[in-house]
């Protein structure tokens, strides 16, 4: 299993991330094999051009195309996913998620952002081919601990992430089709 991570979170440390983190890491210990696309890394002007031919977008979006799953990660403002994960996703092809199955992490200070999720980003998902779509996993900042290593997600969202990832991890027809 092909899977690539897409943090849309313009800060660090960041949330979003670190719950992203846990999921390609659980992907992982289910004998998947990872990449992480941190869209904050990627060169900025590029993305803000839409420069298709810059080597680093050009490699970010071939590693999304070649996936079986795609994670992506976004902390919610305004009521709205990141700008800079619009930036990135504007850059995918059209199908660019088609066949795939996707999950969607979602992390903003209160549950009153959940929603954005669902009507906000997974619209534009669906636009790139996304037709199967996991549970939505959301935390709220407070579910959160900060640690040596970071953000840590607290035992609840870690069981929130481990039954939407179950379907992709245990021996199902979904982890089949993710194959």
């Amino acid at each position: 299993m092909n899977i690539v991570g897409i943090a849309g979170s313009p800060t660090r440390p960041s949330r979003s991330t670190a719950l992203l983190r846990q999921a390609l890491a659980q992907l992982e210990a289910a004998g998947g094999h990872s990449r992480l696309i941190e869209v904050a890394d990627l060169p900025a002007q590029a993305i803000l051009r839409a420069e298709f031919r810059d080597p680093s977008l050009v490699a970010a979006v071939e590693a999304v195309q070649a996936a079986d799953v795609v994670v992506v990660a976004t902390p919610i403002y305004k009521a709205a996913y990141s700008g800079v994960l619009k930036a990135f996703l504007d850059l995918l092809p059209q199908d660019g998620l088609d066949g795939k199955q996707v999950l969607v992490l979602g992390t903003g200070g209160s549950i009153a952002h959940l929603l954005a999720l669902d009507y906000a980003l997974k619209p534009v998902l669906s636009a790139l081919g996304a037709r199967h779509i996991l549970d939505v996993v959301y935390a709220e900042d407070a579910q959160f601990v900060r640690g040596e290593q970071g953000h840590q997600p607290v035992d609840a969202v870690l069981q929130r992430l481990a039954r939407a990832l179950a379907p992709l991890t245990a021996d199902t027809p979904a982890l089949a089709l993710a194959a």
